[in-house]
């Protein structure tokens, strides 16, 4: 008896600790059959859209009123120092996706390296990362949509129905309706919800590339004089903020199992789409602090709405920025309400989350279940819970994520170099050293209440973990 005890000590720190090859993970998600029920259906730009469509949403169209008053004009070198932190890692998502294509991201990719409980929290914080923050983001439709439907008709939705509870309304409707409509577009097919991705970032970077060409109209160097009037602090705080606007970029890597030749597209679009994002943000920032002083804006929440309304002498700026923050809200929802899904199929095939996750409709190669339950929950969650106060959670909940990711480039270089990889990070291993340290800074300045929120969200997924995952999971069972 004795022995018993003993064995049953020992035995969940050693399946906390397994790892799970790659070749079982490319197996399992049926990467030499076609057969498998995803099918590969999106080519390279089509990939590089929904990246697009994952990052660029209500970020640039409001956070820029929160950066500017951290930074000063030097919120252009914000966004560009978040966009650089990203680029790190999306080097890394490169290498990983490139060797490991398949639909479980950096869940997968830390089972692979650090263990079934490293990859059991990296799954937890992408349920911050993608499923709440699809809630926060789908908010944030009703408001914009309320006031294009004022700009152009002249009447809007009662408050009543277009705001949560606390927030001046009884229910979010248009957010719940935003969520229920990604969610019908991408159980009816990957290909259909690529093409909706492409249409929507066409119309929304082509809203971006009018502002920009208005603001410039009214460009002032002298806007520029005080550059960084709070130092390398201001700077570093502006960043932190700023990269709520890349949230969502790592999404591609979840299309593993649904691009074609994903050896050669998947980090080709990662290292495209930040490449992208980065410039056309800090394109925006540097015509918006041209055409306003910097002291200005901070006191502007749709700051870009109303420089083209100075500039123009006219109401045009609501309507083009609501028009663009609809489509960038909605086509943010579509990607990442993607994103979770496919997250929540590869966990549930390694037994951690229940089987209805990994269940794929035969008629559309699509997890019809798990993007209803998913899109009902989320959905649900927008429409009658306050979310603002989460924003800063799901920030570094997404942080901790790059920082594993990172870290597993570091471990399968070690442990796997047998492993073919079609695409390396370059300058190894400066580089993933660079994107842990950048990604750390951006955490520091988040605050210590942050830090508790985040403590406190570990543990109860840790209780989470040895509740259900530890005693379901296929590689504990298989082993004893």
């Amino acid at each position: 008896m004795p022995a018993t005890g003993t064995g049953r000590r020992t035995a969940a720190p050693r399946t906390v600790l397994r790892v799970k090859s790659p070749q079982a993970l490319l197996t399992e998600a049926g990467h030499d059959d076609e057969g498998h029920g995803l099918k590969r259906t999106m080519g390279l730009w089509q990939t590089v859209a929904f990246g697009i469509g994952a990052v660029v949403g209500t970020g640039i169209f409001v956070v820029l009123g929160d950066v500017v008053p951290k930074a000063g004009p030097a919120a252009v070198v914000s966004f560009a120092l978040a966009g650089l932190t990203c680029v790190f890692s999306a080097l890394a998502f490169a290498e990983l996706a490139a060797a490991i294509p398949v639909s479980g991201s950096s869940y997968s990719y830390a089972y692979a390296s650090l263990g079934e409980g490293v990859a059991w929290l990296v799954g937890w914080c992408l349920l911050l990362e993608y499923g709440v923050s699809v809630s926060a983001v789908a908010v944030g439709w009703g408001q914009y949509l309320n006031e294009l439907l004022h700009s152009v008709f002249g009447w809007q939705l009662p408050a009543a129905l277009s705001n949560p509870p606390g927030s001046g309304g009884v229910v979010d409707l248009p957010a719940l309706v935003v969520v229920l409509l990604a969610a019908l577009l991408l159980i009816r097919g990957v290909r259909e919800s690529a093409r909706a991705a492409v249409v929507m970032m066409v119309v929304k970077l082509g809203v971006l590339a009018l502002f920009v060409a208005i603001a410039l109209t009214a460009y002032h160097a002298d806007h520029f004089a005080d550059f960084a009037p709070h130092g390398m602090a201001g700077i570093g705080a502006g960043a932190s903020l700023a990269f709520f606007s890349f949230i969502g970029f790592d999404a591609i890597s979840t299309t593993g199992e649904e691009v074609k030749n994903p050896r050669r597209n998947l980090p080709l679009a990662i290292v495209l789409c930040m490449a992208a994002v980065t410039l056309i943000y800090c394109v925006v920032a540097w015509a918006a602090v041209g055409a306003m002083p910097a002291s200005e804006i901070g006191k502007h929440r749709a700051v870009l709405a109303v420089i083209v309304d100075q500039v123009t002498g006219s109401s045009a700026g609501g309507i083009i920025v609501a028009v663009g923050a609809v489509v960038a809200i909605a086509s943010v929802v579509l990607t990442v309400l993607y994103g979770q899904t496919r997250i929540l199929m590869a966990m549930s095939r390694d037994g951690l989350v229940p089987k209805v996750f990994e269940r794929v409709s035969p008629r559309t190669a699509t997890p019809v279940a798990n993007t209803w339950i998913v899109g009902g929950v989320f959905g649900l969650l927008a429409a009658v819970v306050p979310l603002d106060v989460v924003v800063n959670l799901t920030t570094i909940g997404t942080l901790a994520i790059l920082v594993v990711v990172n870290i597993s480039v570091i471990v399968l270089r070690r442990r796997r170099p047998d492993l073919p990889r079609f695409f390396r990070v370059p300058l190894y291993p400066v580089t993933p050293i660079l994107g842990i340290a950048f990604v750390l800074y951006l955490m520091w300045g988040l605050g210590a209440s942050t830090w508790i929120q985040f403590g406190v969200y570990l543990v109860l997924g840790v209780a989470l973990y040895f509740a259900y995952g530890h005693r379901k999971s296929k590689l504990r069972n298989a082993g004893s």
